[in-house]
């Protein structure tokens, strides 16, 4: 196991998470709209308190760190006493550069906080530089399966924030989701189509 790991003992549930951004300002078809914040850490919240998930201190939290999705899984959990792993598809201001700081600084903020309750794992410092062709989104996303799973995949569940489309890009929900599947691991999805309804 690797020492920055911080479950030490084996967790009941590894609890892997992928979800959209709060939309930037300015995106054309809105997708995850800062007004819809609360009903997503609503939602998030019940299904973390579900007989399902039942999330708690001996389960382990893996996901990434944008503003939106990301850091509402991660506070949610954190309010649960679940152990948390934040993973970077890049160096840290670089990530914030794309993925966070468009949102404003309270989103900032929200990352650090939840940083310094995690372990926080950085791709190029632990995986390598980007090989030629590799998408550094599909690789994060590989990446956060294959730690969930490490523990054997039938304590794996992932849930995703997800509009049901396609990313706007490589990576990205759809991929995730699709792996996961792939993997048999149990899905819960969060569709923000009747999420916003």
């Amino acid at each position: 196991m690797n020492s920055k790991d911080q479950a030490v003992v084996p967790p009941r549930k590894v609890l892997l998470f992928s979800g959209h951004m709060v939309d930037a300002p300015g995106r054309k078809e809105p997708r995850f709209p800062a007004s819809k914040e609360g009903v997503v850490a609503d939602e998030i919240a019940r299904l973390l308190a579900s007989p399902d998930v039942a999330a708690n201190s001996s389960d382990l939290a893996i996901c990434s760190g944008a503003c939106g999705g990301d850091l509402l899984f991660a506070d949610a959990c954190l309010a649960r006493g679940t152990a948390l792993e934040l993973y970077l598809p890049f160096d840290e201001s670089t990530f914030l550069a794309n993925s966070v700081d468009f949102a404003g600084a309270d989103w900032r903020n929200r990352f650090f906080a939840a940083k310094s309750k995690a372990t926080l794992h950085i791709a190029p410092d632990e995986l390598g530089p980007l090989r030629t062709n590799e998408d550094p989104y599909e690789r994060v996303n590989l990446w956060m399966l294959e730690r969930a799973a490490r523990f054997g995949a039938a304590k794996m569940i992932f849930t995703c924030l997800w509009n049901g489309e396609g990313g706007d890009g490589p990576g990205g929900t759809k991929h995730l989701m699709d792996a996961a599947r792939r993997n048999s691991a149990p899905v819960h999805w969060l569709n923000t189509k009747m999420l916003w309804n």
